[in-house]
């Protein structure tokens, strides 16, 4: 008899989730691709024309129509490993109504570098109180990787992070391609804190960049990040690992200085003058720094880390303090 192929699902209909649909699909590992997608018509589209019509929509994507639906109990019940890839401010909707059962047995990979703000998680804090999931069924994707160069099938490199070392190994070996190189990680907690943190200093740069900022200031404001990112992960949790490897550094330094960062560019908006709604309303895309600056400060309220940076744009964003004023204050600080 033979043996059934695996199937990899990806809930998500974004850029992040149409790149991760590439890229599964140009890995020559033998599966079966499911892909949802809470939009019917871009469900239709991606049917009849091989083309996210909202997102990437030059990237074919050659998948059997059958697979790619907006019914997610359809989706989730043919699949065996499921990548989680909408933005975190977002994932107790895509997910409502799905049960534990449901979720039972099978890989729950986070592919989003956010946390959930209604209940101050990150995503696999969340999978396990919210659904049970089991932590070595959990794994998660980050690194400095953005869609828009995946698309372009440009050189990137990805951390797989699981405290079961064959799930890591297997998410891999998934996502492995000629343009996609991997590694392989035991510190799930740390880099997708990591991941939630250096949205917020993105955030931090595009507001100093907007206020008028330079190269110069920026490489301390980053380098003073860095910095507060090691703090805090080895406060919660507390195991050995390199802040400096990619999956911490490089994700903080491509989402800082990249143009395609959402994050960046939110921030600028506000060093420009915008209010939060305007800029948001400006670029009809998450920025997820937004939520996770509040997030992390009730978090590190338990923690009481110094994160003078965080606590900056906590303030500019949810307090309505003076950008210029706050970062006139943050940069007396800075080493």
């Amino acid at each position: 008899m033979e043996k059934k192929k695996v199937c990899v699902a990806v809930i998500g209909g974004g850029s992040w989730a149409t790149a991760v649909v590439k890229i599964l699909r140009d890995n020559k590992h033998p599966k079966e691709i499911c892909w949802w997608l809470r939009n019917e018509e871009a469900v239709e589209s991606i049917r009849n024309e091989g083309r996210n019509p909202n997102y990437l929509s030059a990237v074919k994507l050659d998948l059997d129509r059958e697979n790619i639906s907006s019914d997610i109990h359809f989706v989730i019940k043919k699949a065996d490993v499921i990548i989680l890839n909408v933005p975190a401010a977002f994932l107790e909707a895509a997910l409502k109504g799905v049960s534990s059962e449901e979720l039972a047995g099978k890989i729950l990979v986070s592919a989003i570098k956010g946390i959930v703000p209604e209940k101050n998680q990150i995503i696999a804090e969340y999978l396990q109180r919210q659904y049970e999931v089991p932590v070595n069924n959990i794994a998660n994707i980050s690194g400095p990787c953005h869609a828009e160069e995946i698309s372009q099938e440009k050189l990137s490199y990805l951390t797989v992070a699981s405290q079961a070392p064959e799930v890591s190994a297997l998410i891999a070996s998934y996502i492995n391609t000629e343009y996609v190189r991997t590694s392989i990680s035991n510190d799930i907690y740390g880099i997708e804190y990591s991941a939630v943190l250096k949205n917020i200093y993105a955030v931090a740069v595009g507001i100093c960049r907007g206020l008028g900022y330079g190269d110069n200031f920026q490489a301390v404001l980053v380098s003073n990040a860095i910095r507060e990112i090691a703090r805090f992960i080895q406060v919660a949790h507390p195991i050995g690992r390199d802040s400096n490897d990619s999956a911490y550094l490089g994700d903080l330094l491509v989402t800082a200085y990249s143009l395609f960062s959402r994050n960046r560019t939110f921030g600028s908006l506000i060093g420009k003058g915008f209010s939060v709604k305007a800029a948001q309303f400006e670029m009809a895309m998450v920025a997820e720094g937004y939520y996770a600056s509040k997030s992390v400060h009730e978090i590190n309220q338990f923690h009481e880390v110094e994160m003078p940076i965080c606590e900056a744009v906590y303030e500019i964003l949810y307090k309505n303090e003076s950008a210029r004023s706050k970062m006139i204050s943050l940069t007396k600080t800075l080493k």
